[in-house]
């Protein structure tokens, strides 16, 4: 499973700076002045071949006023869930009380921390660390996220130091867990998973039992429907666990992002009578990253009427254009209707992500959608598409080599996708294009000549002087 590292420190010593440098993005808003994040932001790095998730958190402090509680404790759930901690602390201000507050805060948990020291860019990183040793623990990291420095051989440190899953309950688990299909469902709280889950299960050739997952957020439901095997992998609230506050339910993205890594395709469940929110779009964003097979699956839809199940229908077709190849389920986990109707939807988008075409009449099917639609032409030369190979499954990836076919506008990169997708019937899966340049073979050799024709050359050139 991919890990997951929280960053915690105090008001205005880098967090969401270190958070944009690790995920490589500017998700993060960055400026001058304490406190400007309040709640936890999520986003996907990697270092090397290794793969994580990042969570910034809003600044410790020690006001008391509700704003400060909530941002504290969102950032303590964030501490909790996660797999590691970077204590940041501000190298040109020193080591001050909050920072020794927050330590000792830390060292309550049972999360591995790492002390880092951000913004010793022109420093003595000896001298700096000499004070913050006084906290505790037995390194500090010395970096400049501003500056990109000693950051990545802080992830090398970070990510060798988390223990690697524990494989032992693979031992217990069906022998058909590795060839089902599994199924992450996803979605904020209360959407109805728990209900939904409950309902999968509920058939009666259906075989199922819990087993606890290789981590300690997910939970594996392995059953049998109709000869075929599938998991469903639990994510916050399918477990029904006792006196769970309100606070620690919304905790789910974490246990999202991680099902989303595992599953072979998943189920992104709405709220009908809520439609799709701010968290919606970025879990559907990072399932596009992902790039699983998709469902969108839309709950409660009994309780609406003919007026309002348009309009949520002419909603999703505004919002979810860009996800043309999912498709939309309508149901009601609550009273079974359509649920039935999923699993033959899952089978084909299972079916679709590891598809195989057969190399020959791939080229068939490129050449015809060439010769239907032929490439514009980039900067007055030609765009030639030769020939294409799938290099890729799950999601289908095809490698189109030709002269000049980097330079393919994303209109005719999208066309080539979906002429793809419906020659082969492909249902729920994206399907992924790669580009490379057929290399010319003459290209970088000199322009040798044979003894014969330096000879010809020099007989011409003395015929043109004589005239």
């Amino acid at each position: 499973m991919i890990p997951t590292i929280a960053i915690v420190g105090r008001p205005n010593v880098g967090k969401s700076t270190l958070f944009n440098v690790l995920t490589r993005t500017r998700d993060a808003l960055v400026a001058d002045e304490a406190g400007l994040t309040r709640d936890r932001k999520f986003g996907r790095g990697r270092v090397g071949e290794s793969d994580y998730i990042v969570i910034d958190t809003g600044g410790l402090s020690d006001d008391e006023n509700i704003i400060a509680e909530r941002i504290t404790e969102q950032a303590l759930l964030a501490v909790d869930e996660a797999d590691c901690v970077l204590f940041l602390v501000d190298g040109r201000d020193g080591l001050t009380p909050i920072d020794e507050s927050i330590a000792e805060r830390l060292r309550t948990t049972n999360t591995p921390i790492h002390l880092v020291a951000n913004k010793t860019e022109g420093l003595n990183i000896d001298l700096v660390s000499a004070e913050f040793y006084q906290l505790g623990f037995p390194t500090v990291h010395g970096i400049s996220s501003s500056h990109r420095r000693g950051v990545e051989s802080l992830m090398n440190k970070v990510l060798a130091d988390i223990p690697e899953p524990e494989e032992e309950s693979e031992t217990i688990l069906p022998e058909n867990f590795k060839d089902s299909i599994k199924v992450a469902i996803i979605g904020r709280p209360n959407v109805g998973k728990s209900t939904l889950v409950n309902r999968m299960l509920g058939y009666e050739r259906v075989v199922a039992f819990d087993l606890p997952g290789t981590t300690r957020d997910s939970i594996f439901i392995p059953f049998e429907k109709d000869g075929q095997a599938y998991t469903i992998i639990d994510t916050a609230g399918v477990r029904r666990r006792a006196k769970v506050s309100e606070t620690i339910e919304k905790f789910s993205v974490v246990k999202s992002l991680k099902a989303i890594e595992a599953a072979n395709v998943v189920i992104m469940l709405l709220d009908a009578t809520e439609g799709m929110t701010d968290q919606d779009a970025n879990l559907l964003g990072t399932i596009l990253d992902r790039g699983c097979a998709l469902m969108i699956v839309m709950n409660k839809w009994d309780g609406l009427s003919k007026d309002q199940r348009d309009a949520v229908k002419r909603t999703l077709d505004h919002k979810l254009h860009f996800i043309d190849y999912a498709k939309v389920e309508f149901i009601s986990a609550l009273h079974g209707s359509n649920v039935g109707l999923l699993f033959g939807s899952i089978k084909k988008a299972w079916d679709s992500a590891f598809y195989k075409a057969p190399t020959s009449f791939l080229n068939k099917v490129f050449s015809t959608a060439v010769e239907q639609h032929e490439p514009p032409s980039s900067h007055g030369r030609r765009i030639k598409p030769r020939f294409i190979h799938q290099s890729g499954q799950n999601p289908p990836t095809f490698t189109v080599h030709g002269n000049q076919v980097d330079k393919l506008p994303n209109s005719y990169k999208r066309y080539l996708m979906n002429y793809l997708r419906e020659s082969f019937k492909l249902e729920g899966t994206p399907v992924r294009l790669e580009f490379k340049q057929t290399n010319n073979p003459f290209q970088g050799r000199k322009n040798k000549l044979t003894a014969s024709q330096i000879n010809k050359r020099q007989r011409m050139m003395r015929f043109i002087k004589k005239r």
